[in-house]
């Protein structure tokens, strides 16, 4: 087992360890056992990371001799500093370190090693703090495990890795011409790629694939479904992890939604589950399409609130440029078995594998927060049996807006400012994130629009300046 496994060996002796599905699985750390590890592996430096609510990860560092001060919960932070928390009145918040999260970064030094703590925000009378985005979702996974059921996702992570200037600045520019699933010397990005996956398995992600995608300089890391929680903690651990190595070669990692016209744009496929009594709920042999009547509920629920989601689902001004006719990415709301022009589509692994993959998210969106409203959005079709539509397995492309409009064929949200409209409308949308969240988020959006309006784009100047 060890020998297939390098991350079984590099584990601290007094962990216990055993194999689930293939799978090494490990007892929670105490603080016990994070104090010796940290002693016995020269961890030197410890950072407490959190997650702003636009998905931005930050962090407060701390030496080794401060560890027991926060692993006991004493870190405190100024609140105030960070957008959408609180403000000066209220800004003392306390950061909670999620024990099982604790890794080493393995790309720094391995003497006086620098390690990482996920932690959880707290305010200072000991309550959870409504804005942090991980309790959000801890709040729907709750809700989730009340009805009997584990949420289970896998995402794919698509991303572009630019070349820098002379000063190191980051460009959109690239050499290469690379499409799907090219290989070196066309994909020049492979030696990154390569070394971001071995430092993300040496971290504990299971990484299942990784290739160029369609556009060149664009690429894409798939890693294993796992429990929500895990899984959105994964996604800001891998865009750590690619921003880092990616610099290391030269490289800039980017993960915003469309970095350049003309060409696909990245996201960030959400592919969900659900287990019940250790079964997929979702599957049903006897069904034509595989489904059972969970999952059909579950798409009719994500369909039903999409429009009011996608404020979270793809959170920038450029995210919309994404979401256009032309570059595979979905525009139409519907769901198919078959066809990549609809918003859900069906793998076609079947079986325990049965899963809904939604295709709309981008790379920019807060992974708490997506999967916290995708979960929402499902369990509300599942609670109120919300039947989805006929599926559309043509390509949705190719129908003229009155085929469209009699199969009652609507679009996602134009622009940011018209996804704010809808998120606004959504009762459950607006609960999931709660009152001070929502609040602070569609303020902080409606600023970016508004900033964005007022820009005029070198597109305008080229189109403008010399015909009037």
């Amino acid at each position: 087992m060890g020998e297939n496994c390098p991350y079984l060996c590099r584990m601290p002796q007094t962990q216990i360890y055993y194999m689930e599905g293939g799978t090494v699985m490990m007892d929670k750390y105490t603080k016990k056992d994070i104090l010796k590890l940290v002693r016995e592996e020269d961890v030197e430096f410890i950072r407490l990371q959190f997650t702003d609510m636009f998905g931005n990860l930050k962090n407060i560092a701390v030496t080794a001799s401060q560890l027991e001060r926060a692993l006991d919960n004493q870190c405190m932070f100024d609140g105030s500093a960070i957008d959408g928390f609180v403000g000066i009145e209220v800004s003392d918040m306390c950061l909670h370190p999620d024990l099982a999260t604790l890794e080493i970064f393995p790309w720094r030094p391995q003497q006086g090693k620098v390690a990482r703590l996920l932690c959880d925000v707290y305010r200072a009378d000991g309550t959870p703090f409504e804005g942090d985005p991980r309790l959000v979702l801890k709040r729907a996974i709750r809700d989730a495990e009340a009805l009997g059921y584990t949420f289970e996702v896998g995402p794919e992570c698509e991303f572009f890795l630019f070349n820098t200037d002379e000063n190191a600045m980051p460009t959109t520019e690239t050499r290469e011409q690379a499409s799907y699933f090219d290989i070196g010397p066309l994909d020049e990005g492979e030696n990154a790629r390569r070394d971001i996956v071995m430092n993300l398995e040496d971290m504990g992600l299971v990484i299942e694939a990784s290739h160029h995608e369609i556009a060149p300089a664009q690429h894409e890391i798939d890693f294993r479904y796992d429990e929500a929680l895990t899984a959105a903690d994964n996604i800001m651990t891998f865009k750590l992890a690619v921003r880092t190595i990616a610099k290391r070669h030269g490289l800039h990692a980017t993960f915003m939604p469309k970095p350049k016209p003309g060409v696909n744009g990245s996201g960030m496929h959400i592919n969900m589950s659900m287990r019940k009594d250790g079964k997929n709920v979702f599957e049903d042999r006897s069904d034509p399409n595989g489904l059972s009547r969970e999952a059909y509920w579950f798409i009719g629920g994500i369909l039903k609130h999409i429009r009011g989601m996608a404020a979270v689902t793809n959170p920038l001004v450029n995210s919309y440029k994404r979401l256009v006719p032309g570059f595979a990415a979905p525009v139409y709301i519907a769901w198919s078995t078959a066809n990549r022009s609809s918003l859900i589509r069906i793998p076609a692994a079947g079986g325990g594998g049965t899963r809904i993959e939604l295709r709309s998210p981008d790379s920019a969106a807060n992974p708490y927060l997506t999967l916290a409203v995708c979960l929402k959005a499902g369990l509300d079709g599942i609670t109120r049996q919300i039947d989805p539509p006929h599926s559309v397995d043509c390509n949705i492309y190719h129908m003229t807006e009155e085929e469209r409009n009699a199969l009652g064929i609507r679009n996602l949200p134009g622009t940011l400012h018209e996804a704010l409209e809808e998120m606004k409308a959504d009762t459950l949308v607006m609960e999931v994130l709660g009152g001070h969240l929502a609040g602070k988020y569609i303020a902080a959006k409606e600023a970016e629009w508004q900033q964005y309006r007022a820009s005029v784009s070198e597109w305008e100047i080229q189109e403008y300046l010399y015909r009037y």
